[in-house]
């Protein structure tokens, strides 16, 4: 028996190194469940990882995508959850653009209720990014102003509903207005258009913070948003660096956290998890509790054919999408 998967056989930027090809199916042993895939979601360390730029860069080849959902098709010995014909969600860095994958059981997670099953491939990668960001590293608490760039793309979108949630004023950041009525309505409480060079934008927050400048900063795009963040950071501020999505990666002269009395704080979700095992389960067990009770519900931008993988991927690049990328496998 055979399946067709995305294969990264080259590192390309333009794609060009993913190819559709037939693997075979494998034996699913003890402890492990194959899935039969019925959907996936494009993240951007999924486009960086093709093109050889993430930090974490599988050896070629591999079969591309971080998440994906679908049904449990058989079970090996062993397993008490799932079962045949649950439908689960799973994520890993690679593995998630296939029809069908056997994985460990205990690596697969139940379809959050009420969520479709592009939903549940699209909402873990960016749920854990926030959560991590949030609530271990940057410790947001009710009452304090939020200021979230990218506002617009999926994992931004999730960092804008988990704001929310915690009782933080949200301020959202992104290039358009069409994708920042997405952040209005997942709860930000003011919007900025970000414009070249982000000019004006620390004197923006400034003003909607009376001053102060925001308490927690959610920054996966670097390069000028975060040269203007570090200027309307407040006093006792987190300014979290989560990725550079804008391709330059900003440096921060230190007289400015020590003046200004703020942190500078690195957040890797995944990498987070595999130190800290313990956390690790409790903040996948977190996010998996508030999915069941409705929060992170992704924002479905796009929809893409199993075999349209590349245009979604240059989708992606171009920013043409508000929220998630869902590619539809057995739909």
């Amino acid at each position: 028996m055979t399946h067709r998967a995305w294969i990264c056989a080259e590192l390309r930027d333009d794609f060009s190194g993913l190819r559709l090809e037939a693997q075979p199916s494998l034996p699913c042993d003890p402890g492990e469940a194959r899935v039969r895939v019925r959907a996936a979601a494009l993240n951007f360390p999924d486009l960086l990882m093709t093109q050889g730029k993430y930090q974490h860069r599988p050896l070629l080849p591999f079969v591309a995508g971080m998440e994906c959902g679908g049904e449990v098709v058989e079970v090996g010995a062993g397993v008490d959850w799932p079962a045949v014909g649950n439908a689960v969600c799973f994520g890993a860095h690679a593995g998630a653009f296939t029809e069908e994958l056997v994985a460990p059981a205990s690596a697969l997670r139940p379809l959050p209720q009420g969520f479709s099953m592009a939903e549940g491939a699209a909402y873990g990668v960016a749920a854990l990014t926030a959560w991590v960001s949030l609530v271990r590293r940057g410790a947001l608490q009710s009452g304090e102003t939020l200021l979230v760039h990218g506002a617009g793309g999926g994992t931004g979108l999730a960092a804008v509903q988990l704001g929310r949630h915690l009782g933080a004023t949200v301020i959202a950041s992104g290039s358009s207005t069409h994708k920042l009525e997405a952040a209005r309505a997942e709860g930000a409480a003011h919007t900025l258009v970000v414009q070249p060079g982000a000019k004006g934008l620390s004197d923006a927050v400034k003003a909607l913070t009376g001053g102060r400048g925001a308490d927690v900063v959610f920054d996966p795009v670097g390069g000028d948003l975060f040269d203007a963040s570090v200027h309307c950071t407040a006093w006792g501020g987190r300014l979290l660096v989560v990725g550079f999505a804008s391709g330059r990666i900003a440096s921060v002269p230190s007289n400015l956290p020590l003046i200004k009395g703020f942190a500078v704080i690195g957040v890797r979700a995944g990498e987070y998890g595999r130190r800290d095992p313990v956390r690790g389960l409790q903040n996948r067990q977190a996010v998996e509790a508030l999915a069941a009770q409705g929060l992170f519900r992704p924002r479905i931008g796009a929809r893409f054919a199993f075999e349209q993988l590349p245009e979604a991927y240059r989708a992606l690049a171009e920013r043409r999408v508000a929220g998630k990328i869902a590619i539809d496998i057995h739909a």
